[in-house]
């Protein structure tokens, strides 16, 4: 594809976007914001964006974005649980630290875990029902971001590692879907996860 083409494929994809797209997008960046900003607000603001999305996957034959999404949803409501639990001197419990070596090992079998059931699962929903779907994609964005939300919901740093590379699979996976404008929010969820890494590395190191 040149880069004339590529342009007026942007610019067609924007001109596409739906209402329901567009507020998704906001909310997600708004969350990710929040996020990195350690704010509570990361999961109402971010439950808007879910939900939404659950939608737009599945209208795109994007059925393991839509797992990530319903998965996001659920997430959610245990991480604004796990934020917000205070101590007998009302203060609050969990603090942003680094993984133990023990730790990463389990984020890395769980990645692989669901890589292996959402990769199986979107082969059959491609040959069944979903010609649209790219499994090898789908699935690497997926399990990324199905670790990515269970770490942050514990406030650990490697969460946003795994943020980076489910922005970096999802930028052209939204692409070639025809969700221009969703795969925009993912070029700015990418830099800020990258701001939010430096800034939790530092509040870990600051404990």
């Amino acid at each position: 594809m040149s880069p004339t083409t590529l342009y007026q494929s942007f610019i067609e994809g924007l001109l596409q976007t739906s209402a329901l797209e567009f507020i998704a997008v906001l909310a997600g960046i708004a969350s990710v914001w929040f996020s990195k900003k350690e704010h509570i607000l990361v999961y109402p603001v971010g439950l808007i964006n879910t939900i939404i999305f659950v939608y737009i996957s599945i209208k795109g034959h994007l059925l393991g974005e839509a797992s990530v999404n319903i998965y996001y949803t659920i997430m959610s409501l245990y991480g604004w649980w796990l934020w917000t639990r205070k101590n007998d001197q009302e203060q609050i419990i969990l603090h942003i630290r680094f993984s133990s070596k023990k730790e990463i090992i389990q984020q890395l079998l769980f990645f692989a875990g669901f890589y292996t059931v959402l990769y199986t699962a979107l082969l059959f929903s491609q040959a069944s029902f979903a010609p649209g779907a790219i499994p090898w994609a789908d699935a690497l964005s997926s399990a990324a971001a199905y670790t990515g939300m269970w770490l942050m919901a514990k406030k650990k740093v490697e969460s946003w590692y795994w943020w980076i590379a489910t922005n970096i699979c999802s930028i052209p996976l939204y692409f070639v879907k025809g969700y221009v404008f969703t795969s925009v929010q993912f070029i700015v969820l990418l830099l800020l996860a990258v701001a939010g890494l430096m800034e939790w590395r530092k509040k870990a190191q600051a404990l």
